[in-house]
Parts: C-alpha cells; sequence; structure tokens
C-alpha cells in the first residue's frame, strides 16, 4: 500500500479549517472526498491542522491507497475532483511508509500578512488584514526578537490549546515592510494553537505606539493569556512551507 505526501495550497476562507467537523466544509473533508470519488478508496488525509480562514501555499499532507497510481494521475485526479473549491494540489510524491506530515515535520515556516492603509481592502480582502492607521514596522521586528528562542508562550496560547506543554522554541519572527505591506514571518517546529496570530495582534500594539518592545517582554513573561494584545484575525495568516 503505497503512501503518497501531497503539498497543498488553499484558500482557507470558505473552510471551517483544516480538520473535519460534522456537517461543514473542512480541507481534510473535502481532499476525502475526491480522494473515494476518483480511487473508489475511503482514505484519511493526515496533516498538521489549520484554522478556519487560514490559507496555506505550501501544506503538506499524507494518505494511504492501495493501488499502486501514478503520483502524476493522482495530482491531477485530485485537482479534477475538488473543483470549484478553492484547493490545489501543487504535486504528489510516493514517500516511505514511515512519513507523517504532521509528526515527521521539522520546522513550519508561516506568514502573517498587515496592509496598514487608511481605504478599505477590496482585492485583499480575507487576504490580510486592514489595519487603518500606520504601523511602524521597525519597531515591530525589534520588539519580536525578544520573543525568539524557547519560553514558556502560554500567553500567546489559545485557551482551547491542546498540546502537553506551553513551552515552545521560535526560531524566527521578522517584521519587514513593503510598500503599505507588512509581512511577520516566523518559524518554529511547531506552534501553540493561535500563538502566531497572537504574538501578531500584540506587535500590532507596538507598531501602533501603544506598546513598547518592554510592554511585550512582559506580556511574555507574564504567563498569562490576559496579558496578550487582540488576537489578530484568521485572513492575514499563510501557512508557507513545512520541512522534513
Amino acid at each position: 500500500m503505497p503512501r503518497y505526501k501531497l503539498t497543498l495550497e488553499y484558500d482557507g476562507t470558505p473552510f471551517v479549517g483544516w480538520q473535519v467537523q460534522d456537517g461543514q466544509m473542512s480541507v481534510q473533508g473535502r481532499l476525502a472526498e475526491a480522494i473515494e470519488a476518483f480511487s473508489g478508496e475511503a482514505s484519511r488525509v493526515g496533516a498538521g491542522r489549520t484554522d478556519a480562514g487560514v490559507h496555506a501555499i505550501g501544506q503538506v499532507a499524507h494518505m494511504d491507497l492501495a493501488k499502486d497510481w501514478e503520483p502524476a494521475r493522482v495530482r491531477d485526479a485530485l485537482n479534477a475532483q475538488v473543483r470549484p473549491d478553492p484547493i490545489s494540489v501543487l504535486s504528489c510524491e510516493i514517500v516511505g511508509d514511515d512519513f507523517d506530515a504532521r509528526f515527521s515535520a521539522k520546522a513550519r515556516h508561516y506568514l502573517y500578512r498587515i496592509v496598514d492603509r487608511r481605504a478599505p481592502l477590496a482585492l485583499e480582502r480575507n487576504r490580510a488584514w486592514g489595519v487603518f492607521r500606520p504601523l511602524d514596522a521597525k519597531a515591530m521586528h525589534a520588539a519580536a526578537q525578544s520573543l525568539l528562542g524557547h519560553h514558556d508562550f502560554t500567553t500567546f496560547r489559545s485557551s482551547e490549546c491542546q498540546a502537553a506543554s506551553p513551552e515552545k522554541t521560535l526560531d524566527r519572527l521578522e517584521v519587514s515592510r513593503h510598500g503599505e505591506v507588512i509581512r511577520v514571518e516566523a518559524s518554529a517546529r511547531s506552534f501553540l494553537h493561535n500563538q502566531v496570530r497572537s504574538m501578531v495582534g500584540s506587535l500590532k500594539c507596538v507598531g501602533e505606539g501603544r506598546w513598547t518592545k518592554g510592554d511585550l517582554e512582559q506580556a511574555l513573561a507574564a504567563r498569562d493569556r490576559a496579558a496578550c494584545g487582540p488576537v489578530a484575525p484568521a485572513c492575514g495568516l499563510y501557512l508557507v512551507k513545512v520541512d522534513y
């Protein structure tokens, strides 16, 4: 029974997230339907989760099929079956039985996009967080460096997070301006539920001048969800790449 590795992109706007939920449309559920439609097999598609409204540029998933299909045929068949939903299988390859898209991952890379302009978003609606006041990206970047390394990230953890420990190692957190777009790029082996969006929301407070770098450091040290700034909306978050 071959195992297939899929690399995907999707617009998370119409989905309740990656994971199957009864009576609602999920990325995982649509892919499972597509697999059964072309192969006649019921196969579970495994991957790390993304939340409702979160997008992916390079999500990775795996599945097992009884028949040994050509990977290119699997890719094309899945893309045909998921239409018109905004999911695209970018590539498909056969991997070893020990490959697990979630647990074999060595690093995950996320991008958060903010557009700070007075006019509301039209083309970028549901693709970025529209902020109607200018943000200081340099101050945001300087403050972000205090979150690097191994910490207890309870402050930046959802109350619904199911991780066994709030301790994580953040390898990269960079903030840069590109015209009216501010990019926040984060990398770690794994993240807590809502960690990236929570950090971005607090960095926005720094960009507005309402928080200092010291305030962000105090929020981290508090290990208290109540110390976090407003959580950034899901629409600006992208899973960019997973390393193995």
